[in-house]
């Protein structure tokens, strides 16, 4: 592959370990982010201490605050922001479009002020609609670490899934491709709810009976919202899936994993939050669609509980009530079976 010019927005640890990536295969990639000490790290030191402290970056990355000159020089544009504020860039950074860049977003989460995906945000750009999504078991600090990983790219563009794929890949890092981005997307902000709802079962010690029985009903329930909002219940078996939802529920190094530990270990939810000190997509999450659910009649116990523990003082034999005395019947729903 041709050497290609790209931009990361953003400098938490998932921006930052694609950003190394692409930048150890050749690639002309710069990484923007706000903080100027964190600028000046990256680019003089090789390190980025507050999300990445033991990775050391290559030396052609180049980190920068001046975000017009990123975009207006890059082919392809990974946006990287956390939900909260993925709106604000897309939009400062709509002038600088052209029709043949790509842009590319790595968020897992809705826009908190409405019910939308953060392709839904990219969609609304005026210059390009060359879009898409990547998504999958995805810990920063394991690819970071030279773990083998595989993610997901989701795009209805194959120049923009073929360009992905070639950017990103290494011995350690390969990338799959899917043209239902609804699912990827979705299937990528749901679990980080069932993270939490792991994290607090394994702070109570359960079996591992109950943990199998939480992640198997807890991809039943993403995948039973997600067709609803027009996905691939497919998508649900892959990587964007299954992989990313095993990989939050079990690992420490997930936000919402520690904080639903932190609530089973009988911290507050503030507490939790407070202690982790980074975003954990799955509260607002939770939020959003607990309501979306009710307003569309979707059965949804798992997350019911949660949001009922959470957010009105509900005791912890509600969430399990919930999954274990519903009126849920079927165990594969989209299965054809025999009357």
């Amino acid at each position: 592959m041709k050497k290609q010019s790209v931009c990361v927005l953003g400098g938490g640890s998932f921006g930052t370990a694609m950003a190394n990536i692409m930048a150890q295969n050749g690639h002309q990639v710069s990484q923007w982010m706000r903080n100027e000490q964190q600028v000046e790290e990256i680019n003089l030191t090789g390190l980025n201490s507050r999300y990445l402290p033991n990775a050391p970056l290559h030396q052609e990355l180049l980190a920068t605050n001046n975000l017009e000159e990123a975009i207006r020089a890059s082919d392809t544009i990974f946006v990287s922001i956390p939900s909260k504020s993925f709106e604000d860039v897309v939009e400062r950074i709509d002038r600088l479009l052209t029709p043949e860049k790509l842009l590319i977003s790595t968020t897992k989460g809705f826009n908190p002020k409405r019910f939308e995906l953060m392709s839904d945000i990219l969609k609304r750009n005026s210059a390009t609609q060359k879009i898409g999504v990547l998504s999958g078991p995805n810990l920063a600090k394991e690819i970071a670490a030279g773990q083998l990983t595989g993610s997901v790219i989701a795009s209805d563009h194959a120049e923009l899934r073929e360009t992905v794929i070639e950017l990103l890949k290494s011995p350690t890092f390969r990338v799959y491709e899917n043209t239902d981005i609804a699912g990827v997307e979705l299937a990528g902000a749901l679990k980080n709810i069932y993270a939490i709802v792991c994290g607090l079962a394994k702070a109570l010690k359960v079996g591992e009976n109950t943990m199998a029985m939480i992640m198997t009903r807890s991809l039943a329930e993403m995948s039973r919202f997600a067709v609803h909002f027009g996905a691939n219940p497919m998508t649900f078996l892959g990587l964007a899936g299954m992989g990313d939802l095993i990989a939050t529920c079990t690992s420490p190094l997930s936000r919402n994993y520690r904080v639903g530990h932190a609530l089973g270990s009988g911290q507050t939810l503030d507490d939790a939050i407070e202690a982790i000190g980074e975003v954990a997509e799955g509260v607002n999450t939770l939020r959003m669609v607990r309501e979306e659910a009710s307003k569309h009649g979707l059965y949804m116990p798992l997350a019911e509980g949660l949001y009922q523990l959470i957010f009105e003082g509900a005791k912890l034999e509600t969430l399990i009530g919930t999954m274990m005395t519903g009126g849920q019947k079927w165990d594969v729903e989209f299965a054809t079976y025999e009357k």
